[in-house]
């Protein structure tokens, strides 16, 4: 097959049909089913922006009607107004190639109404993604990255990189992916928190989108070991000013959606603030414990977006500030049951900070590097860290983690 030539017809996809009615075109995509109707073959022709419909005559007409669905072709012909249902206008082919045959049996049919199981679409996800249904999502989910960096950088935050193989445990704990690095421990990062924090030193003001890595065992529809994360961490900002980023945030990603058509549910004028005591007011949780999913689900049954705040400081990490004896300037973002994002004011007082890490049982050699860049004058700063994964759960209703995800990697499944 020979790619588009000087001269001949415009290369267009099916969202462009309607702006080149009359005219001559060549277009190319996979065949999502076909259809005999006497001397005529109808093929329906999908592509990365939907489908539409193609009319065969004669010998061609023959030819398309023996080809394998999902098969990949190129085409030309006149673009004409069309009955069809699946796009206003139609090809009516004058030429008709084959590029490639698919198999005539597949792992999946990505025309059929019967939707395949979970984990037959994510081990076949090129396929999968022949689907509009399922493509939309990741379709969507490019759009909310892009709006996320629009957003971020209007508002005069700095995308940086961080490293992904560190020395030392971001938070703490022992959820971490151990590798041999040139004969050295080392392991994959948990998140970007401690260069976050250091980064505001000059940035000020930062942001970092990326995946990261937790050795947690659980296999669960919310929880994956690889996953992306949106972070930020800003300068001279305490716990209200970051939330209200985060908040106008996921408003200004529905609004920017709606008015692509995408469905999204409208959202209240401001996300309701709960106390941790509230909640455990609400639920009869012993204060000091953490809120377990059943908790969180029951009271948070009836709300969609919302924050708690003021957790206690046994429950977060070393880093949080504390708030009196006792709580931390910290909050979590929730949907409903589902936690998205945690986030705070942090520690910019080295001397604090030393306490924080022996209190947490954690060696303050080890944060020794880390620890250096409070002596230069650290400012007050604070910030948080999006589950994206979960934040595409919400936006797109589905109920489990691996149908936002192109190739999850949880504690059971490694392939593809």
């Amino acid at each position: 097959m020979s790619l588009k030539k000087e001269g001949s017809p415009k290369r267009v996809q099916s969202l462009e049909l309607g702006k080149n009615e009359g005219k001559y075109v060549e277009l190319h995509g996979w065949v999502h089913d076909i259809r005999i109707l006497g001397k005529l073959t109808f093929l329906i022709i999908g592509d990365p922006y939907g489908y539409y419909q193609a009319v065969l005559k004669g010998e061609l007409a023959q030819k398309g009607s023996s080809i394998s669905r999902q098969s990949y072709v190129v085409l030309r012909g006149n673009v004409v107004k069309s009955s069809s249902k699946i796009n206003p206008y139609e090809v009516q082919v004058d030429f008709f190639e084959i590029v490639n045959d698919a198999d005539k049996v597949l792992p999946l049919d990505p025309a059929s109404k019967v939707q395949s199981e979970l984990m037959t679409r994510v081990n076949n996800r090129p396929l999968d993604l022949r689907d509009s249904e399922e493509r939309k999502i990741f379709l969507m989910r490019a759009d909310v990255l892009r709006i996320i960096r629009d957003f971020l950088a209007q508002n005069g935050f700095i995308e940086v990189d961080t490293p992904k193989i560190i020395a030392t445990a971001s938070e703490g704990g022992a959820e971490l992916f151990k590798v041999d690095y040139f004969g050295r421990p080392a392991y994959l990062a948990q998140s970007p928190q401690l260069y976050k924090e250091e980064l505001v030193l000059a940035l000020g003001k930062v942001f970092e989108i990326a995946h990261y890595f937790r050795a947690e065992k659980s296999n669960t529809v919310k929880h994956l070991n690889e996953f992306t994360s949106v972070d930020i961490e800003s300068a001279m900002m305490e716990k209200f000013d970051v939330m209200k980023i985060l908040e106008e945030l996921i408003k200004h990603i529905h609004s920017l959606l709606k008015a692509s058509g995408y469905q999204v549910n409208e959202l209240k004028d401001h996300f309701p603030v709960y106390t941790y005591e509230q909640v455990c007011n609400s639920t009869g949780v012993k204060f000091g414990e953490d809120l377990t999913t059943d908790v969180l689900n029951e009271f948070g049954k009836d709300k969609e977006f919302y924050f708690i705040i003021d957790w206690p400081l046994s429950l977060k990490p070393f880093y949080t500030m504390p708030k009196g004896e006792k709580l931390s300037e910290s909050f979590d973002l929730m949907y409903k049951g589902l936690e998205l994002a945690s986030g705070g004011q942090r520690i910019h007082k080295y001397d604090l900070l030393v306490e924080r890490l022996k209190a947490n049982n954690l060696n303050p050699e080890s944060f020794s590097e880390h620890l250096k860049v409070y002596r230069w004058g650290m400012p007050v700063h604070s910030g948080w860290g999006l589950g994206f994964d979960r934040l595409m759960m919400v936006l797109t209703g589905r109920s489990n983690i691996r149908e936002v995800v192109l190739y999850p990697r949880d504690s059971k499944h490694l392939a593809p």
